[in-house]
């Protein structure tokens, strides 16, 4: 099995300081994305009854993801096995940098009793970077919860009760319209958000709608497209790209009558500029 490198712009994008930059954020809510990397589904019971209403992990903002896009967290299970080994890459390389990855469970720590097995690649932290480790097999889900929340500041922040009065580099709320017509911007953010989570999302709206005010004119299909283009291709991160374009296709095209030339083809986006 050929030994993973991380990208040298992965590497960039997760600095000590940008993941302490990030847990400032998360400190209020975060978004896991679960990792199946071969567990015996031990760990995966444990962590589906921490979110039951029992435990209630949302006064936290925990919350389960479906996609790694969405996600500000990796959580991994189990050994690494030989078919789980690429999988786990492109779940890594999909989300968002700066990110967090979790090792759960015995397996995940350290590859558990499989970790001399033919079939496994032992723990996590043998293919991509560990950031927090729960041990236990499986861990109980108040200690799931509890490592969590710890790892990432949450409890500190939960028993001093900080303030987020101020967004700090987020961008201010909206107060004009670009084209004239409010909902656009709240359609545009809501969308954006779906898009690349809570914190990117923002980050994907203020880039678009900076592409879209550098046409000249908002309502010419034609300046928008071609700026909203050039911004893409100039982008380093080829998923803000992709979700430019998507922006501009589903949200613009409802405000702004287009012809189907006037919409972006995704299909040209380069993937392998930014992985």
């Amino acid at each position: 099995m050929k030994t993973y490198e991380v990208p040298q712009e992965i590497q960039d994008a997760n600095t000590l300081e940008d993941k302490l930059e990030l847990l400032k954020h998360i400190g209020r809510s975060f978004s896991v994305y679960r990792v199946d990397c071969g567990s015996c589904n031990g760990c995966e019971i444990e962590i589906f009854a921490a979110i039951t209403p029992m435990w209630d992990p949302e006064r936290f903002g925990f919350k389960l993801v479906a996609n790694p896009r969405h996600a500000d967290i990796l959580l991994c299970t189990g050994p690494v096995t030989r078919q789980m080994y690429y999988p786990l890459l492109r779940a890594y390389e999909a989300t968002p940098d700066p990110k967090i990855v979790v090792a759960l469970g015995a397996c995940g720590v350290s590859g558990g009793i499989f970790y001399d097995a033919y079939s496994v690649l032992s723990g996590i932290d043998k293919i991509i970077p560990v950031d927090a480790y729960i041990p236990g097999c499986p861990p109980h889900p108040a200690s799931i919860i509890y490592g969590l929340t710890t790892a990432l500041g949450v409890m500190e922040q939960r028993l001093e009760k900080v303030s987020f009065e101020e967004e700090g580099e987020l961008p201010s709320l909206v107060k004009d319209s670009v084209i004239g017509n409010i909902l656009f911007e709240r359609d545009l953010l809501v969308e954006a958000k779906k898009l690349m989570s809570y914190i990117f999302g923002r980050k994907l709206f203020d880039k678009y709608l900076a592409a879209l005010v550098k046409s000249g004119d908002i309502k010419n299909t034609k300046a928008t497209k071609e700026s909203v283009t050039e911004a893409m291709k100039i982008e380093d991160d080829p998923r803000y790209a992709e979700c430019m374009g998507i922006l501009h296709n589903k949200i613009y095209a409802q405000y702004v009558p287009c012809e189907e030339e006037d919409k972006i083809s995704l299909h040209r986006v380069e993937w392998s500029k930014g992985l």
